[in-house]
């Protein structure tokens, strides 16, 4: 218990300091919100990588998607590197750094709002960021809760107030710059971490190919697969899993649903140069393949962990359910004290940095696109930095409320998040940064078809699922955009052609980056 706090109160100090080091760089909008436009290829890369994974993914969805489909589910982490990361960065990396720059668009709303010159955009896409960021915020506070309870047996209502009152502390003081070095610190610390975790809990398995050989002669049963499968053995440990095409929904909803993530692609806003560009793909794409991949990996032999209390919950009239949160939870049980400290201060990182980067997206975006163009559209720029301090603070506090209460698992909290986000905002964003010839109305379409749908489904459900729920709204996005563009008026071609300049404006460089002709 000692080594536990102890690297508990380092690591609450290193996050303080930071925040105050960060101070000076955040005295006035731009600073505050994008750090200026003058971050690194590391810390963006880092910062990018940390926001995509926290306590939601290492606890959550590691837990239930590693016991459905077993060793398979390293293919999502693997989908999250190379179309959640590389891929993201490739297709929207330098655009969207260009266009917002063009703009001046800070927020993902605000870009709406003056790419299809449309007011009544910005102010619903600033209602569905901040409407639909709280229940993602609830899952990364009920994975936490899940790890705490096992390290230290405390009540996890101290553990969501201290790390609301840390997060909170350095995001207002430090804003951006604050949460993108602290989240190349937790980078760090997670990689180590993930490293180390899988490495012991396969030790105790017999080592790797011993974890293997036992993880194939469980049988599938007919909650993780078609009625063709049930009953095979070995198909835990097979390279498409028991249920290859729910696997590829989780797949497509985890990874795709980054590109249409305000926090998420709001790391791409305050990238420095082309340079930074290039490097951070790398950085980016080689930190998911450790994160994503490693915690997949890890609970894909979550299955020979079930035995033991807490993984299995058995009701009063004999049925007995899987408890998926717990599953990770009771791998990591059985490590010794040191990596247990090293394992609560990796998904503390995880989660700390992700929550903060959507307090800072949720903060922001109500202040400056619903507060000060519906009610005071002269504020002054001292004001706006008060304003989402304040904002700061008021969506800790209602993410703690809900999480004193958590409903439902992890990966159902993320998926209506991410569905109802990424189904509105995905496709027109994407879109909007590489044609000329998209609509105000294919905005709109997707805002209610995102929306609509994602909140139909909770309450009527039509796709069972809230994961493959969420792909579906983000794969109708894809679609529906371009045709109620070809179907609706144009927008004013002067205008646009004046947005799209910056993508054709002469830069000089030297031989050495780009080869001229003798």
């Amino acid at each position: 218990m000692v080594i536990k706090i102890l690297l508990l109160i380092v690591f609450f100090a290193s996050m303080i300091g930071v925040g105050i080091y960060s101070r000076n760089k955040a005295k006035n909008v731009n600073d505050y919100v994008l750090g200026g436009r003058t971050v690194g290829p590391w810390i963006s890369a880092f910062a990018f990588g940390t926001s995509y994974f926290s306590s939601v993914v290492f606890i959550g969805y590691a837990g239930q998607f590693g016991w459905k489909y077993g060793l398979s589910s390293t293919w999502i982490g693997l989908g999250n590197a190379f179309i959640g990361s590389l891929l993201a960065w490739l297709v929207l990396g330098r655009r969207t750094r260009l266009m917002t720059q063009q703009l001046d668009a800070k927020t993902m709303p605000e870009y709406f709002g003056k790419r299809f010159d449309s007011k009544s955009l910005r102010i619903a896409g600033s209602l569905i960021a901040f409407i639909f960021l709280v229940p993602y915020t609830a899952g990364v506070y009920n994975g936490l809760s899940r790890l705490f309870g096992m390290a230290f047996n405390i009540d996890y209502r101290i553990c969501v107030i201290v790390m609301a009152l840390l997060t909170g502390a350095y995001v207002v003081i430090g804003g951006y710059m604050a949460t993108a070095l602290n989240d190349f610190i937790q980078g760090i610390i997670m990689l180590i971490g993930i490293t180390a975790v899988i490495l012991a809990v396969l030790n105790g398995q017999g080592g790797f190919l011993e974890a293997v050989k036992s993880l194939s002669t469980i049988e599938t049963d007919p909650a993780v697969t078609t009625p063709a499968l049930q009953g095979s053995s070995g198909l835990f440990a097979s390279f498409f899993g028991p249920d290859p095409l729910n696997l590829l929904g989780v797949v497509i909803l985890t990874s795709l649903g980054t590109w249409g993530l305000p926090q998420m692609v709001h790391k791409f806003y305050a990238i420095k140069d082309e340079k930074a560009v290039k490097t951070g793909t790398v950085v980016s794409t080689f930190f998911a393949i450790i994160i994503a991949g490693g915690c997949y990996f890890l609970g894909g032999f979550g299955r020979l962990f079930g035995d033991i209390e807490g993984v299995k919950v058995i009701a009063a009239d004999g049925s007995v359910s899987i408890a998926y949160d717990n599953i990770v939870p009771t791998m990591l049980s059985t490590l010794p004290d040191l990596l247990i400290g090293i394992v609560v201060v990796l998904v503390f990182s995880a989660s700390m940095s992700t929550l903060s980067s959507l307090v800072l997206t949720s903060s922001s975006t109500l202040t400056l696109d619903l507060i000060k163009p519906v009610l005071k559209k002269d504020m002054k720029e001292k004001t706006q930095l008060r304003l989402m301090q304040l904002f700061v603070m008021c969506f800790i506090i209602i993410s703690v409320v809900i999480a004193f209460n958590p409903p439902t698992f992890i990966a159902q909290l993320m998926g209506v998040s991410w569905g109802a986000l990424a189904g509105a905002f995905l496709a027109p964003f994407m879109y909007g940064l590489y044609s000329k010839k998209i609509t105000k109305a294919s905005v709109w379409a997707s805002y209610i078809v995102g929306v609509g749908f994602t909140v139909i489904n909770i309450f009527h459900p039509i796709i069972k699922s809230p994961i493959n729920a969420g792909a579906a709204t983000m794969i109708a996005g894809l679609i529906i955009v371009p045709i109620v563009s070809a179907l609706s008026p144009k927008p004013d071609q002067t205008k646009v052609d004046e947005m799209f300049a910056c993508y054709k404006k002469t830069v000089t460089v030297p031989e050495t980056e780009n080869l001229g002709q003798s």
